[in-house]
């Protein structure tokens, strides 16, 4: 019971959780924990008997969950319900790692969302997180963690983020077009993390916007990584349109912190800039 399970330990955040929580950590990640096998599931935490269960892992291709929204509805919120009821039978705390993407419907936005906000996904993805977070919100000892964009060390699954694909693409030379009708507020892995163990080692149960403050584009931070890099791009802002999606990706989806930065004895979570200039420090 002294020990908190982390699934999806080999992605970016999962693995990021178990290096602070260090020997505390549980990690647990495919193929020997398998999300889509309920059985499986109820016999891994069964047997370690957490004390808490934080669920990093997910379907996270936006894409290709328009092809295969079945898939994609059984990790991201089929799953969820499996957690939440062995969570449950414990007694113990269940964190479910959401996403800016259950908001976008609302096409006038301009203003951060907060969590008493009502949701509304564009797409497949978009759809099955919020799922699972109502799953998870069954149990009541529960903690929803609502993120965006997502960078840092990679892990072992991971897949990359956007900071480094645009340092690769960069690299090459060549010019490099972004959207820039896209606000959001990328977040860097290890301020998530810090802040994700704050809520659940003070049992501040709900739903919570966990994400670096202010706001950006995906162009404004792309120019932002090559400044900060030193970097020379012939870099070029571009609306959605010319880069079209299987997916369709909200327009506007920055996320108010209030709540979170209103609770006592919690970190300050760094600005967007500041937090992309750790992690290109970190890099060197």
């Amino acid at each position: 019971m002294d020990q908190i399970v982390v699934t999806g330990c080999e992605g970016q955040l999962g693995s990021e959780l178990c290096r602070q929580l260090g020997a505390a950590a549980a990690g647990v990640d495919l193929p020997a924990f398998d999300l889509a096998d309920p059985g499986r599931v109820r016999e891994v935490l069964l047997a370690l008997r957490p004390r808490a269960v934080v669920n990093t892992a997910a379907y996270v291709q936006v894409d290709k969950a328009e092809d295969e929204p079945e898939l994609c509805w059984a990790a991201n919120a089929e799953s969820v319900a499996c957690l939440a009821e062995v969570c449950r039978e414990l007694r113990c705390p269940l964190v479910q790692i959401s996403t800016d993407y259950v908001f976008g419907a609302d096409a006038g936005r301009s203003t951060p969302y907060r969590e008493t906000d009502p949701p509304g996904p564009l797409g497949a993805y978009g759809r099955s997180k919020l799922e699972g977070e109502r799953r998870a919100a069954r149990w009541e000892k529960h903690i929803i963690v609502r993120t965006c964009g997502l960078y840092g060390r990679p892990g072992p699954r991971s897949s990359g983020n956007f900071v480094e694909t645009m340092l690769r693409l960069g690299s090459a030379g060549k010019p490099l077009r972004v959207v820039r009708d896209q606000h959001c507020t990328p977040s860097y892995v290890p301020h998530v993390a810090r802040a994700v163990r704050f809520l659940l080692e003070g049992e501040h149960y709900g739903t919570y916007h966990v994400v670096n403050r202010g706001a950006t584009t995906w162009f404004d931070c792309a120019a932002a990584i090559f400044r900060l890099a030193g970097v020379s791009v012939d870099l070029q802002p571009i609306p959605s349109s010319e880069y079209p999606t299987k997916a369709p990706r909200p327009a506007y989806s920055v996320l108010d912190t209030g709540k979170y930065h209103a609770i006592p004895g919690g970190t300050k979570i760094p600005f967007w800039e500041d937090a992309l200039a750790e992690y290109l420090s970190s890099r060197t």
